[in-house]
């Protein structure tokens, strides 16, 4: 077995900005080396969370108002009295969300569905320069 540790760094808009890297970690896991395997995709941070959708505009407006709605960012959180950033909302968003996601792929293709695109959602109140940590693991 090899193991291949790559990252993909970009900075973000905050505030439920949703961003398709599906084209940095296929590329990342077509230059490994590794044929057959699975890539696991981490967020390094506790405000961000990665899942896959598809990455239509009218979906991506239902994603956002489907958190806006679930997890309000208006509301009192206990966390913001610790730090006073307000961004209680967002680490409880991100809790839901996950902060990893394992992607099989053969002959170094990862093997999504035609309408599935892997997505980075920032949850944060402010934008942020993000760093995601790919494991690409196989023969």
């Amino acid at each position: 077995m090899t193991v291949v540790t790559k990252d993909i760094t970009f900075q973000t808009k905050g505030n439920c900005d949703i961003i398709d890297i599906t084209p940095p970690v296929a590329k990342r896991v077509e230059e490994s080396g590794v044929s057959d395997g699975i890539v696991t995709v981490f967020i390094s941070g506790s405000t961000a969370g990665v899942t896959t959708i598809e990455y239509e505009p009218n979906l991506l407006s239902d994603f956002k108002q489907m958190w806006d709605k679930v997890i309000p960012q208006n509301i009192p959180y206990e966390h913001n009295k610790t730090w006073g950033d307000g961004n209680g909302h967002s680490h409880v968003r991100a809790s839901l969300l996950s902060a990893s996601l394992a992607i099989p792929f053969v002959n170094r293709k990862l093997t999504l569905g035609t309408w599935q695109q892997i997505v980075f959602v920032d949850f944060d109140n402010r934008s942020r320069s993000r760093k995601i940590v790919l494991q690409i693991m196989g023969e």
